[in-house]
């Protein structure tokens, strides 16, 4: 079960921003590797809650004397108006500065390397994340390490004038690739009004500009703990890492509702079909097609469909990829549901050749055109696929760092009960459930068309948006 599954945003490193070193590995047992149904799985996932809210999430594993350590906060893109696009961020990479147990970037790092600890974060759409792997032995003092971080940063000037500089790098980076601007331009279309909701990166001036008083509001509003999850994996005891979490987190005062306080706007939907070209020193054509998919909360059976669906149609030999890929039409093509609460985007991103641009076009069209019909996916396919995700699952969470990175993304997003959940979800699928959720959301639905080509290309295809939100028929040039 993937923590992210936008194909297109892969591209060009968005999904997360990493800001600290690589993490360890610790392999599962085998009693892990099997559980699949929800009934195994809570026997393995124990959970407590503390009376200031924050939720702790243990996952035992004796293989290796190693633990990891992560804190997941309800916070990322989503919470940005656009004054504060990118902010989120930022103050990912602040967490690993300065605070009052550690009041210099270089106090941090000695007890990081005292405890034997590698860390790292990462910042997406609805989740910001932040964990240390390290010696099992070191668990008490690497929770209270954690807790320094999270609740008495100081956000030194110094520190935050260092800190922008690498964050604007990040920015600098990610906007030297060819999709950059064609994928701003994509958010702002799919996402009407709400694009620094959406991007994780943000806006160059608002990081430019960035406060402390700015970290302190984000601090204030979303660093409580009735808005984070502590989650433990590895050789440790449940019942003392429950323990320890009282020592160290219950006095932490409990917060306001962040989402009270300040409510997150609905994303309005697509009225019309809308397009957007770039063109850049690239030899093949890119093609996105997106779509508005579904709300993890508001819509959870269409997120375990949107899975299977995306499945089928991606398995070599799938009559999808056949009639597109094999005969030649499409150098290769991929369909993608990216689950998130607020809205998360569907996505088929392929490439072709330029004299083949409108042929592929059409045929991927037809394609969608199809996709609700009876035995679009075979019974075999479907049953195929099922078994594969259960498989993929398992293997998805063969590392007690990547369980712990799993749960606390569906932590974040949509709630520790839909990882619970997911598996029994995904095997109960029929052939009806991905009907429904193709006609939705994808079938004769608002769509947003993507190209990114050379200018010399579009000269002489003459491409233009409108042909595009009209539809490519082949062989055809205006």
């Amino acid at each position: 079960m993937p923590a992210s599954r936008s194909c297109f945003r892969s591209w060009i490193g968005r999904i997360g921003f990493s800001c600290a070193l690589a993490l360890g590995v610790t392999l599962l047992p085998v009693a892990l590797l099997t559980a699949q149904t929800r009934a195994e799985l809570e026997r393995i996932v124990q959970r407590r809650v503390l009376a200031n809210g924050l939720e702790v999430i243990v996952v035992e594993n004796h293989g290796v004397p190693i633990a990891t350590l992560e804190i997941d906060v309800k916070n990322g893109a989503f919470t940005q108006p656009p004054e504060y696009a990118g902010l989120a961020h930022m103050y990912e990479h602040m967490f690993f500065k300065a605070n009052r147990t550690y009041p210099s970037p270089d106090a941090f790092a000695r007890r990081a390397s005292e405890l034997g600890a590698i860390y790292n974060g990462t910042t997406q759409e609805e989740r910001v994340n932040y964990y240390l792997t390290l010696p099992a032995d070191s668990l008490e003092g690497g929770l209270r390490f954690l807790a320094a971080s999270l609740r008495e940063p100081l956000f030194r000037e110094e520190d935050l004038a260092s800190e922008k500089e690498v964050v604007l790098g990040e920015y600098d980076r990610a906007e030297s690739s060819p999709f950059f601007a064609l994928d701003q331009r994509m958010t702002a279309l799919l996402y009407p009004g709400n694009a620094s909701r959406k991007d994780a990166l943000g806006d160059r001036s608002v990081l430019r500009n960035v406060t402390p008083a700015q970290m302190r509001t984000i601090q204030a509003l979303y660093y409580v703990p009735n808005n984070c999850a502590l989650i433990v994996t590895g050789d440790v005891d449940p019942e003392r890492v429950f323990a320890l979490a009282e020592r160290v987190f219950g006095d932490w005062p409990r917060g306001a509702d962040p989402f009270v306080t300040a409510p997150i706007p609905a994303i309005p939907a697509l009225t019309k079909n809308e397009a957007a070209i770039h063109e850049a020193a690239v030899s093949a054509v890119s093609v996105l097609v997106q779509w508005q998919g579904p709300s993890a909360s508001k819509d959870p059976d269409a997120t375990f469909a949107a899975d299977v669906f995306s499945d089928a149609l991606n398995t070599p030999g799938s009559g999808f990829r056949t009639r597109l890929v094999d005969s030649g039409l499409w150098e290769d093509i991929v369909v993608n549901y990216y689950t998130l609460n607020h809205v998360g985007p569907i996505t088929i991103s392929g490439q072709t050749s330029p004299e083949k641009l409108r042929d592929a076009m059409a045929a991927l069209d037809r394609e969608v055109a199809r996709f609700g019909e009876s035995g679009y996916v075979t019974p075999t396919e479907l049953e195929n696929v099922k078994a594969q995700r259960v498989t993929s699952s398992a293997f998805g969470i063969e590392k007690a760092s990547g369980i712990a990175h799993t749960i606390g993304f569906w932590w974040s997003v949509v709630g520790l009960d839909y990882f619970l959940r997911y598996n029994d979800a995904m095997a109960a699928q029929t052939a009806k459930d991905l009907q429904r959720y193709v006609n939705t959301y994808i079938v004769a639905r608002p769509r947003l068309t993507g190209v990114l080509l050379s200018p010399a290309a579009r000269q002489s295809l003459n491409l233009t948006e409108n042909e595009l939100r009209a539809g490519v028929r082949a062989g055809v040039q205006p």
